[in-house]
């Protein structure tokens, strides 16, 4: 449980400090900006923090600028000509005036028509095609969470779907529930599966200590590739933040 929160400024970079009761300090580095966030110890003063910061400096500053070279998606407008993601492959959006019920639909995995009633505004398109992309992402995950939950021996008490700004998923051992961001449904199955095996570790090992790297390199063997890919995905102009690329 998080017991402080604070910001300290070292080497001019703004540093989120979180005091937890763990025993090890885990330092990572968000995308799209580069944010900067230390869990650490209750014990830990803010003078060891600051150490542990500066001799990863280098580290940081690297992750940093990779994120700066990262793409972008610019804001959309819902409209005509327009690009979309879903599964890892960009789609033309195709905006449809009709009479008829307001629906999303596939056109040979390149085009996405977004059929609406007409004079349906720009928020009134948008809700649609979230709520069509939550029930996709419902679609691909739970088969996936039922094969990984039989593989581990785990199981989850409940699992669900929401926009996250800080995190790809997230997960709590003690009622073994998980969530995960919708913005996941843009990406490609490999990813999302990286993202549902990760957050499912975590009732194994709470921490990205060795016996989480362990557990991974053992059930996914190839997850370091899988992360790496992620973090090469287009941001959106939102600013999601994806899962931390720390050093652990």
């Amino acid at each position: 449980m998080s017991i402080e929160a604070g910001v300290l400024t070292v080497g001019g970079i703004e540093v989120f400090v979180v005091r937890k009761d763990i025993k090890n300090l885990h330092l990572a580095v968000y995308p799209p900006d580069g944010q900067v966030r230390v869990a650490a110890p209750s014990a830990v003063t803010n003078a060891a923090v600051r150490v542990a910061v500066i001799r990863n400096l280098s580290w940081i500053k690297r992750q940093r600028a990779a994120f700066d070279k990262q793409p972008r998606d610019s804001a959309r407008a819902y409209v005509s000509g327009e690009s979309h993601y879903y599964l890892g492959r960009r789609y033309l959006l195709r905006v449809i005036e009709t009479d008829g019920p307001a629906r999303v639909v596939l056109r040979n995995r390149t085009t996405l028509e977004l059929h609406v009633r007409a004079g349906n505004a720009c928020a009134q398109r948008e809700r649609l095609l979230k709520e069509w992309y939550r029930v996709q992402l419902r679609a691909v995950v739970a088969p996936m969470l039922e094969t990984w939950q039989k593989r581990l021996g785990l199981e989850v008490s409940a699992w669900g779907i929401k926009r996250m700004k800080t995190r790809w998923g997230t997960s709590h051992a003690a009622t073994r529930r998980v969530w995960l961001n919708l913005e996941l449904v843009k990406k490609p199955i490999e990813c999302i599966e990286y993202v549902v095996v990760h957050e499912l570790m975590h009732f194994m090992a709470a921490h990205h200590d060795e016996r989480f790297v362990a557990l991974m390199d053992r059930h996914l063997p190839n997850w370091r590739f899988l992360r790496a890919e992620l973090n090469a995905q287009p941001l959106t102009e939102e600013k999601w933040i994806q899962r931390s690329c720390s050093q652990s």
